[in-house]
């Protein structure tokens, strides 16, 4: 009686850990498919904030409305991609950035800056935006940048320009 009832023990928490596999594999499909539709080309079209202030995110030292028309490359596969900025103006001359990125939980997006010659796991500092308004051809990212000794919430926004 008693290893009939060690036997049913056992199996109801195999039948629970299998169960409970099952929803985690369903939920990272889930999350690996909202990734996918990142994949490809994407120019940022316009950046709102309080334009009164001078916001210099990702540490690039140049206003944020310069990244108005930058290029980002998503490759979801490796988990790559690159910034350009164009420059020009007060803009300097233009960067192309190589990038490692993810998305977890299909609406945090995160990446960071890859120097030449360096690996990713080499570079612990990185950059953490909300994905909101997404769409097949268009979404948002939102980031607050410190400001000042407080907050400022700056919402780019990407079209999509090719590759699917």
């Amino acid at each position: 009686m008693r290893k009939l009832l060690l036997a049913g023990m056992l199996g109801t928490s195999l039948f629970a850990v299998s169960c409970s596999t099952v929803k985690k594999a369903e939920t990272s499909q889930n999350q690996r498919s909202e990734f996918l539709k990142l994949k490809g080309d994407w120019q940022i079209v316009s950046i709102n904030y309080d334009k009164g202030l001078k916001i210099k995110p990702f540490d690039e030292g140049i206003d944020a409305q310069c990244f108005v028309g930058s290029h980002w490359r998503f490759i979801p596969n490796n988990y790559t991609g690159a910034i350009t900025v164009n420059g020009g103006g007060n803009c300097g001359s233009g960067f192309t950035q190589p990038i490692k990125f993810e998305v977890k939980d299909g609406n945090t997006f995160m990446f960071k800056k890859i120097a030449d010659g360096t690996k990713a796991k080499q570079n612990l500092a990185g950059y953490t935006l909300d994905v909101v308004n997404q769409t097949t051809d268009q979404f948002s990212l939102e980031q607050n940048v410190p400001f000042d000794g407080s907050t400022v919430k700056v919402v780019y926004n990407f079209e999509r320009t090719g590759m699917k």
